[in-house]
């Protein structure tokens, strides 16, 4: 049980995590530098984010990956379609926080390399700025749809366990009385 534990933590720790960039430290990056009325306070802001992007992106696919490689070791604690949609989200998890980070956001430095680290000066109709934004569109999708991914797969993990601990069957009651 303490594996299944452990999974739960591991998801919840990052989904805190990705709350935290998306609600605090992206907002803040640009509501601050942008006080100081910087010619490039966009830039600046836009790097550190990219920064802490990063880690959230790849700490997201890596606590997905262990999820899915421990899930088989506590298949027993999970219904049959809790255990597979689960694995299904964990799935999604990965995909969106390896496409954030290794599609999306290579794309967005590629960008960002091309308008020579001066976005602030670009203009709004330039074409590499409109693509950038769209890309940033994506990536903010993308974070957030692994969030919800990663949100059912909580509910999932923490519920379904419930559930099944609570219900003893013929096979394992004795078990559970000792619990």
């Amino acid at each position: 049980m303490r594996i299944a534990n452990l999974r739960a933590s591991l998801i919840t720790a990052w989904l805190a995590i990705a709350i935290y960039f998306s609600a605090v430290v992206a907002p803040s990056a640009f509501g601050v530098l942008r006080t100081f009325s910087l010619a490039n306070a966009n830039e600046i802001a836009g790097t550190i984010v990219s920064r802490a992007l990063s880690v959230v992106n790849k700490s997201g696919l890596i606590v997905s990956l262990l999820l899915l490689v421990s899930a088989p070791a506590v298949k027993k604690y999970y219904g049959r379609w809790s255990f597979i949609l689960q694995n299904v989200l964990s799935v999604f998890v990965a995909i969106l926080t390896a496409g954030g980070e290794w599609v999306i956001a290579a794309r967005m430095r590629g960008l960002r390399a091309a308008m020579n680290g001066h976005i602030d000066q670009v203009p709004i109709t330039d074409p590499n700025r409109i693509s950038f934004a769209v890309l940033h569109t994506y990536s903010v999708a993308a974070l957030s749809v692994a969030m919800i991914a990663a949100f059912l797969v909580v509910v999932l993990l923490v519920l379904s366990r419930e559930r099944n601990i609570r219900a003893p069957t013929a096979g394992n009651a004795s078990h559970r009385k000792m619990a």
